[in-house]
């Protein structure tokens, strides 16, 4: 019951390519996001963080859709990319990973933003007092700050990247071995006369990787925190 098949051991590998790759890409441009919001007022700041928010409450196919129409072949920005750099996005595990980010990204900036609003500013202060710039305090101050939503917000990420499905078989299809994450493989089997039992062995696999990921998250929050406090 519990063996895997190389077909299942693909879609959880591909799914995991998928999920680390998107969570990379998106931390990076996260953390900025996130600090942006917590620390700058300026016109239209609700606009941007209700776009960054937006993706949660869209269905995921709509998502998935103007994802096509943009990145696709055809698509104003897929086209350029492909005629520029030769980079396809529709229908490769490329594009899964960018469904996949988009639609983990406003889980990913929430608690970095939380995390950036709760810093004492007299510590950054004390900093330039020092001598530091504006990069030094931001690296040697606010990151190490923030640490316990960053490791949150990523681990967050990767869970969702993970289990994404709506937006990405939109935009990307149900593929094997390119684009068949575990959420299309599970979809594909229980369309399947007697698929119940790998739908049910990737469920097990989907279910231990994302509680896996939400401990992983609370501990290594909870231990950053702990060195910040100093206990």
């Amino acid at each position: 019951m519990l063996e895997l098949t190389p077909e299942e051991w693909t879609a959880i590998r591909l799914s995991l390519r998928i999920a680390l790759v998107a969570t990379a890409v998106s931390l990076p441009i996260g953390i900025a996001a996130a600090w942006v919001l917590a620390r700058k007022h300026f016109p239209g700041k609700a606009l941007l963080d209700g776009l960054i928010v937006l993706p949660l409450v869209l269905p995921p196919v709509v998502t998935g859709y103007l994802l096509l129409i943009s990145f696709g072949r055809r698509g104003p920005i897929g086209s350029f990319l492909y005629e520029t750099f030769g980079t396809v996005f529709s229908f490769r595990w490329t594009g899964a990973a960018l469904a996949c980010g988009i639609m983990a990204f406003p889980l990913l900036v929430r608690p970095i933003r939380i995390s950036f609003e709760a810093i004492d500013r007299k510590l950054e202060d004390a900093a330039s007092t020092l001598g530091a710039n504006a990069f030094w305090r931001f690296v040697t101050v606010t990151l190490p700050l923030a640490m316990p939503g960053i490791i949150a917000g990523t681990l967050l990420c990767f869970a969702k990247a993970l289990g994404e499905f709506g937006a990405t078989i939109t935009f990307v299809s149900n593929i094997p071995g390119e684009t068949q994450t575990i959420s299309a493989a599970i979809y594909t089997y229980t369309q399947t006369p007697a698929g119940d039992a790998a739908a049910l062995r990737l469920v097990i696999v989907a279910i231990v990787i994302a509680m896996a990921a939400l401990l992983a998250s609370e501990f290594f929050a909870r231990r950053a925190s702990r060195k910040l406090h100093g206990d």
